[in-house]
């Protein structure tokens, strides 16, 4: 059985289609139609149709006559869908014929004679980590800035961790309390804690992370995360486990709309703000650390002018200090000490 390809397709929605209409219209054309006759410019679209059995020749009134498109559409489709059968039952024995490979790759100390390090660069970083993910066995620890993390990121994302949870992965995530803002954020940490996921949020922690088993790490090597480090080096990788379980002891379980711990988390933020303005950070490196818009930073600003009624930075700045206010939740209390004159 004939099968037809992108070509066939393409000449055929271009010309077969309104010959077929004139066809039906007509109830037929005759065989010695000018318009199909050798050389004339509707002879490759009508010797198409003849192929795919579109029209029969009857022999006794010396006409082409059109078929029931429906009674022609399986003889076309079927050995297609068979094909592409065919084709995808190919190719998942090659990705499990390539498994062993990747496996011995990544587990090597030193892969290839370049030793410890992988860098990866620009489109290969995804395909890089959709892979450690689907080998992942045990663990997987992430920590996410909420900066970068647009709704198709995380909708990739969202496919590839429950399909490691589904195996029974163990996963925990960290996210910066700014994600407790973004809808689509909070579908996918439904999702994946639908699943016996654990996500936490926190003030401020450290860059963007994946840990695989314990094994691998990839870390970005750019700030604009164009190219990143698999780390397979054990000691470098026990010492990133190590940071990201610090942070993950400080903190708090995301999904927890108690009034109390959202106080919390508001305190936090702009604890986290002062501590900014006290060290001199311009406002994008601040909003960065954040995990907020410069435009949002701006506000919380805004909001400690109010409180401490300045009406510059500059103020702002002498005000707070007057008042012993270092951006630590437990020693400046609500708003401070009053000033002392």
């Amino acid at each position: 059985m004939a099968v037809f390809g992108p070509e066939d397709r393409a000449a055929f929605e271009e010309h077969c289609v309104a010959l077929y209409e004139d066809m039906v219209a007509a109830g037929g054309i005759a065989a010695d139609d000018p318009r199909v006759a050798e050389g004339a410019d509707d002879r490759p679209a009508f010797d198409l149709l003849v192929q795919l059995g579109l029209v029969s020749l009857d022999a006794d009134s010396a006409t082409w006559l059109p078929e029931d498109p429906a009674a022609v559409q399986s003889r076309v489709v079927t050995p297609l869908s068979a094909e592409a059968g065919r084709l995808l039952e190919e190719s998942s024995q090659w990705a499990r014929a390539f498994g062993p490979l990747r496996q011995a790759w990544r587990r090597a100390p030193e892969t290839g004679g370049r030793g410890p390090f992988t860098y990866l660069r620009g489109a290969a970083i995804g395909p890089y980590i959709g892979g450690l993910t689907a080998e992942t066995e045990s663990e997987l620890l992430t920590a996410q800035p909420q900066t970068g993390r647009d709704p198709q990121t995380l909708a990739e994302a969202a496919l590839r961790d429950t399909a490691a949870l589904a195996r029974g992965v163990r996963m925990r995530t960290l996210y910066q309390h700014s994600a407790r803002r973004s809808a689509v954020t909070h579908k996918y940490v439904a999702a994946v804690t639908g699943l016996g996921a654990e996500v936490r949020t926190l003030d401020e922690f450290f860059n963007r992370m994946i840990v695989v088993d314990r094994r691998v790490v990839v870390i970005p090597a750019t700030d604009d995360n164009t190219l990143a480090i698999a780390v397979r080096e054990p000691s470098v990788v026990a010492y990133l486990v190590d940071v990201f379980e610090r942070a993950w002891e400080r903190a708090r379980p995301f999904g927890n709309r108690e009034s109390t711990t959202m106080k919390d988390i508001a305190e936090e933020q702009r604890a986290m703000t002062i501590r900014m303005l006290i060290e001199g950070h311009a406002d994008p490196v601040s909003a960065k650390r954040l995990g907020v818009s410069p435009r949002t930073y701006a506000g919380y600003v805004a909001d400690l002018k109010a409180e401490h009624d300045a009406d510059t930075r500059f103020q702002l700045g002498y005000l707070m200090g007057r008042r012993g206010v270092q951006g630590d939740r437990a020693l400046d209390g609500e708003t401070g000490a009053p000033d002392q004159e």
